[in-house]
């Protein structure tokens, strides 16, 4: 991990950090070939795309009841308690998310409020092909359940035999989406934002991917909506010198195992604390099944701080805006609300990050890429849309007439102002009849 030291009062900068982003200029034009050849050939289309990237030859692209009762007789009893005992926790956390609509009457003759209504249809990308991520399903499907919309369908590479792993499946219909399909990619992007004979055209698209899932979401925003633009995962471990030096090790490699371009960050006050947990990514990395992976990612993305303060340290993780922030230090609780910058914010040595990804119940479905200074995990919110809802009496547009008209004719919009005078000029007559 490469090593910066920041004198007091330094602050971050992006040069220090050397921090790549942005969407691949080649992921892109690949993506945007794909997306029109879906747009003209449909189904067509999704079944050469995946026979060429997946290997595998696909008929029917939704996954029958029949193969989901398959997948549950082909998971072990206790993956399932897991998953079964997750959703439950993740749904209970979300429901707390729910916003209701409202109504007030603030003046005489007023009706004001907000109507909030669940996106009608949803599109859920969860990886696949040789990779398994049931939580990825449970995150993002049970959210949308909890918002009420009606179709959630959810997409998922196949494995070259046509399949798709069972425990994704499992997740699927414990989580509650409606229809399965197997596809990925690009190409399955296309599919959920224009449709195809065999799979509806969907209102938002939701759910992480590689270089050419995420330019695809980006290519096609705005004609369906988007959760956010996935980067590589990401942590940061702020740490004091109570912190045990193998539980920050552990908690790296926890992320760069991931992928070899995951970003991991220690930021610390204690100047002895990097060479501890150096020695013990030496001892932990020996053990790892993932360690290719996971070694690349700590020498080419991870970066060690040490600040002079703890105000610096924050001032450092707050630049960076880390998606998982884990803050190891002796009174966690009390650095809290000097936090403004994290997707998620793990506090104290017994909430490892791993928790957050699978039981605790907030949604990893999390910002990166610094992104965290302006966004938030996904949420309930991301599948409803608000209405704002008006409603005025007569007497209540002849109290408010003067100020609309005021502010349209300083606008120089002459409807504007004629559509109340109109109104107006109507009341005055009927008034001296």
């Amino acid at each position: 991990m490469r090593r910066l030291q920041l004198a007091a009062g330094q602050r971050l900068t992006e040069a220090l950090l050397e921090r790549s982003g942005g969407i691949d200029a080649a992921a892109t034009e690949v993506a945007a070939a794909i997306i029109a050849d879906v747009k003209q050939r449909g189904d067509a289309a999704l079944r050469d795309y995946t026979k060429r990237f997946d290997g595998a030859d696909i008929t029917d692209l939704r996954v029958s009841e029949a193969e989901i009762a398959a997948a549950f007789a082909a998971v072990d009893d206790q993956l399932i308690a897991a998953l079964t005992a997750c959703a439950d926790r993740i749904e209970d956390f979300h429901k707390r998310q729910l916003q209701q609509s409202w109504y007030v009457a603030p003046r005489d003759g007023v009706f004001l409020g907000q109507q909030v209504t669940p996106l009608s249809r949803v599109g859920i990308y969860v990886p696949g092909g040789r990779a398994d991520y049931p939580s990825t399903v449970l995150m993002n499907v049970i959210p949308a359940r909890v918002a009420r919309v009606a179709e959630i369908a959810v997409v998922v590479p196949p494995a070259a035999c046509g399949t798709i792993v069972p425990s994704t499946l499992v997740a699927c219909s414990l989580a509650g989406a409606t229809e399965i399909y197997k596809v990925g990619g690009a190409q399955a992007i296309a599919a959920l934002a224009y449709g195809t004979d065999s799979i509806p055209a969907v209102d938002k698209i939701t759910g992480p991917g590689n270089a050419y899932v995420a330019a695809a979401k980006k290519l096609v925003q705005g004609t369906v909506g988007i959760d956010m633009i996935a980067g590589p995962s990401e942590v940061l471990v702020l740490a004091d010198k109570t912190a045990n030096p193998r539980y920050v090790a552990i908690d790296l490699m926890a992320q760069a195992e991931h992928d070899p371009l995951a970003a991991c960050y220690l930021v610390t006050t204690d100047a002895s604390l990097p060479d501890k947990v150096a020695a013990e990514l030496e001892v932990l990395l020996r053990q790892s099944p993932r360690a290719d992976i996971t070694a690349a990612s700590l020498q080419d993305n991870g970066i060690v701080l040490v600040c002079e303060t703890m105000e610096d340290a924050i001032a450092a993780s707050n630049f960076i805006a880390p998606e998982h922030l884990e803050v190891l230090t002796a009174d966690p609780q009390s650095l809290l609300e000097d936090i403004s910058n994290a997707g998620a914010i793990f506090l104290g040595s017994w909430t490892p990050e791993s928790v957050g990804d699978y039981s605790a119940g907030p949604n990893h479905t999390l910002p990166t890429g610094g992104t965290a200074r302006f966004s938030s995990p996904l949420r309930v919110d991301d599948f409803l849309k608000v209405s704002s809802v008006l409603s005025y009496t007569a007497d209540a547009l002849q109290a408010e007439a003067d100020d609309v008209c005021t502010i349209a004719d300083a606008e120089q919009l002459w409807a504007h102002a004629e559509a109340v005078r109109l109104r107006i000029a109507d009341l005055e007559k009927r008034e001296q009849k």
